[in-house]
């Protein structure tokens, strides 16, 4: 089968876009994989960063770029069995035989014009990240989307474990007066008002993807540590990532942290790849109460799930404070991550992507 992939955030180096080269790298195997895109420097960062197989992978100039003709567009996509979209809220219009629409996020408020319905009417099927996005996909869409959990890979190296508090995430400004979207300034100030609280030995350690656009931002967020044993580990590769997660203790993730996230769902964490490496590596999640990490985390047994600062506090401090406790759930969090892992990815795909 010939099959065409467009992810427009390809450049982002995010999640979504280890997701969507994941996919191609799957369904390469057996069949003909082109991804639409001008760079292809673009590409072998992704592959690089996620150690990703891309050598089947075709690269084709980006028919849904905005400088290219739309009719051009159309008879381009005629000779393709199949173009999967990573979509941004929109769906395109092409003549492919089959067309699926993945959605990585919530996207609120789309608004169902008749241009809309007519172009999904055209699409095969719709599938999401999480049951979180599906729910309100579904409601936006007026669709029944089906769920395929992101690809994750539990790299892990037998490294003694040390007090360490790790968070994995991008700095990413928003465009929305949001400068915190992963809220790693609220992590900040909640582990410095827990060494004022008399917590001694650990270390905070942020291991943060950043773009140069934001990196003047970043400075401010730097200057926040101010003495205190926090550390800023900045854009890791595949193989510095699993290190870190293998020295770590306990994991923390709090996106969505004060947000109207009934309002604005894209704000919350969509699935949590990271919590879930994180686990894989024997590190304890102490992860907000939002988004896709409740879909992940198992309250009380394989992580914790918090609501209020007070209680992100408490629930790491149990941790800290009862090594027997910490080790039992360690080994429930590592359990939990299986399931996600794995060929898992691949062959749930193939359930989706019929022909």
């Amino acid at each position: 089968m010939k099959i065409g992939i467009f992810d427009p955030y390809l450049s982002d180096l995010g999640g979504g876009e280890k997701y969507m080269i994941t996919l191609a790298e799957c369904l390469s195997r057996n069949n003909s994989v082109t991804v639409f895109w001008n760079r292809k420097d673009d590409l072998n960062k992704v592959a690089e960063r996620f150690s990703l197989d891309i050598s089947k992978l075709i690269l084709k100039r980006n028919i849904f770029s905005p400088d290219y003709p739309f009719f051009k567009r159309c008879l381009d996509s005629l000779s393709y069995d199949a173009i999967i979209v990573l979509s941004d809220g929109s769906i395109p219009f092409v003549l492919s035989r089959k067309l699926f629409i993945h959605f990585q996020q919530p996207h609120p408020a789309v608004g169902m014009s008749l241009k809309t319905i007519f172009k999904k009417n055209r699409v095969t099927s719709f599938f999401c990240n999480s049951f979180f996005t599906k729910s309100f996909i579904d409601r936006e869409f007026r669709i029944a989307s089906q769920v395929l959990y992101p690809p994750i890979n539990i790299k892990t190296k037998k490294i003694k474990k040390e007090n360490i508090i790790l968070h994995v995430g991008r700095f990413r400004v928003v465009n929305i007066g949001l400068d915190d979207y992963k809220k790693q300034e609220v992590m900040i100030d909640v582990f410095k008002k827990m060494v004022d609280e008399g917590t001694k030995s650990w270390r905070l350690v942020l291991a943060v993807g950043l773009h140069e656009k934001d990196r003047f931002k970043f400075s401010d967020l730097q200057k926040k540590i101010n003495g205190y044993p926090i550390e800023f580990l900045i854009n890791l590769q595949s193989e510095e990532l699993s290190k870190i997660y293998s020295k770590s203790k306990i994991y923390w993730h709090a996106t969505g942290y004060g947000e109207n996230l009934e309002k604005n769902p894209e704000l919350a964490e969509h699935f949590g790849i990271s919590t879930v490496e994180a686990m894989g590596a024997g590190a304890v999640p102490v992860v907000i109460n939002a988004g896709g990490q409740r879909e992940i985390v198992e309250d009380k047994i394989s992580g914790y799930l918090w609501n209020t600062l007070r209680d992100f506090i408490d629930k790491t401090n149990k941790l800290i404070k009862d090594p027997k406790l910490w080790k039992e759930m360690s080994k429930k969090a590592i359990r939990r991550a299986e399931i996600f892992s794995g060929e898992r990815f691949c062959r749930e795909l193939t359930n989706i992507i019929k022909w």
